[in-house]
């Protein structure tokens, strides 16, 4: 532990199901930060075609018909955007989605009408090169997410 002189555990390594004895564990949603929840939901509800199942002042939860994992986006005071590619000294990503697409160039079209932008280049400006079957963009909050083609059909 931090300070106290005890070097942390290591988490035990996974050995099978859990024990009739442990709690169930579900995970529900992801939650990103963001300056503005409501506009971050607009965008990933429109992009996504999920509906609001949750609303409140800072907080929005999106969650597919039948789906069993959600989006959340929280409102954060202070927030400050990852910097992607990430450079020593500034904040970096923690966490970013990968979207699954049957239309790349559609996708990308459409995600860049909602407000998503194109990463660029730290030295140059430029946009970063694009992989085959895959595009990496921002969210209007900064967060990057890759928008992808099923490579296993």
């Amino acid at each position: 532990m931090p300070g106290t002189g005890v070097p942390p555990q290591s988490p035990r390594p996974s050995q099978g199901p859990p024990s009739p004895e442990s709690p169930r564990c579900t995970l529900r949603s992801v939650v990103l930060d963001c300056p503005d929840a409501h506009r971050l939901a607009a965008f990933y509800g429109a992009l996504l075609g999920w509906p609001v199942r949750a609303s409140e002042p800072g907080w929005v939860h999106l969650r597919p018909p039948g789906g069993a994992l959600g989006l959340s986006l929280q409102t954060e005071e202070g927030y400050e955007p990852p910097l992607w590619p990430e450079r020593p000294g500034r904040q970096q990503k923690m966490v970013h989605l990968d979207i699954q697409v049957d239309d790349l160039a559609a996708a990308v079209r459409h995600a860049l009408d909602l407000g998503a932008t194109r990463p660029a280049a730290p030295e140059q400006g430029d946009p970063l090169p694009e992989q085959d079957g895959l595009r990496v963009l921002l969210d209007p909050a900064g967060h990057p997410f890759c928008l992808f083609l099923d490579a296993v059909t």
